[in-house]
């Protein structure tokens, strides 16, 4: 039992520096400002009426990097 203690502590440390930060950030993560305003427009109003929140979520995505 004193190996998994001792590996758990080890990993601790690599956590605690940022490994997790260092993960690239998910398309389903990104922008949840405007993506939460955007789906929900589109739920109440449709797609159609939705241009301009559409956009700029698009915007937002490409503005961390991803290709939209």
């Amino acid at each position: 039992m004193s190996s998994l203690t001792s590996s758990s502590l080890e990993a601790s440390p690599a956590v605690a520096e940022g490994t997790e930060e260092k993960k690239p950030l998910k398309p389903c993560c990104a922008c949840p400002e405007t993506k939460t305003v955007r789906d929900a427009c589109i739920i109440e109003k449709g797609e159609e009426n939705c241009t301009a929140l559409i956009e700029a979520h698009k915007e937002c995505m490409r503005a961390l990097g991803f290709k939209i």
